[in-house]
């Protein structure tokens, strides 16, 4: 496998590392805020991830056995694509591009995801922008006509987002999520890396 880190990026985790300082977070969640921290310069996000009891050790488990990826939008591919081809070379599928118009009022990303729980219904599915996409996701959930092998939350924005964040949470499936309005496919994308960083480098 090659090479997933580069000079840059250790110093910037270095200083990430000095700026935070001590903290009450577990490695596990650190590596993923931290990478998340790299990504967007926004420390809100050390308040910021919630993850369900052993959502990271799945995860990891996941991506090593190459379980599917399923994105909402090309941009979470785009961010994750040379790690995943570095490394376990999961397929990557985006909802968006399945489809060429929507069904029955549902935006195109919404009528993209549900016809991709149907081929991947244990799938991992990582929801970075739409958050119709994750409701539509969540009922599938909540219906039992699916079960993801887990599920990455951060739409971003104001519109059904912290309804959509809500509704994941009370479901009983292993996720990971951006609480409040924060997120965003860069986000989802840096989640997905920080996993596989681990995953490679067996963190746990």
């Amino acid at each position: 496998m090659q090479n997933l880190t580069n000079p840059i990026i250790e110093k910037s985790f270095a200083i990430i590392d000095q700026i935070v300082g001590e903290h009450d977070l577990n490695p596990l969640d650190y590596n993923i805020v931290r990478r998340i921290i790299h990504t967007t310069a926004d420390f809100d996000f050390l308040h910021l991830l919630q993850c369900s009891p052993n959502a990271i050790n799945i995860a990891i488990e996941l991506l090593k056995t190459k379980t599917p990826i399923i994105t909402d939008v090309s941009m979470v591919k785009e961010g994750i694509c040379n790690m995943v081809a570095k490394t376990h070379q999961n397929e990557i599928i985006v909802a968006v591009k399945q489809v060429k118009q929507s069904e029955n009022g549902q935006t195109l990303t919404e009528t993209g995801l549900l016809q991709c729980t149907q081929k991947y219904p244990h799938g991992i599915y990582v929801i970075g922008n739409a958050p119709t996409a994750l409701i539509a996701l969540c009922k599938q959930c909540e219906g039992q006509k699916i079960k993801p092998s887990l599920v990455i939350g951060t739409p971003v924005g104001f519109v059904s987002v912290l309804e959509s964040k809500a509704y994941l949470a009370r479901l009983n499936i292993p996720q990971i999520q951006i609480i409040g309005n924060k997120g965003g496919s860069t986000v989802a994308a840096a989640i997905i890396n920080a996993l596989i960083v681990m995953s490679v480098k067996d963190i746990r």
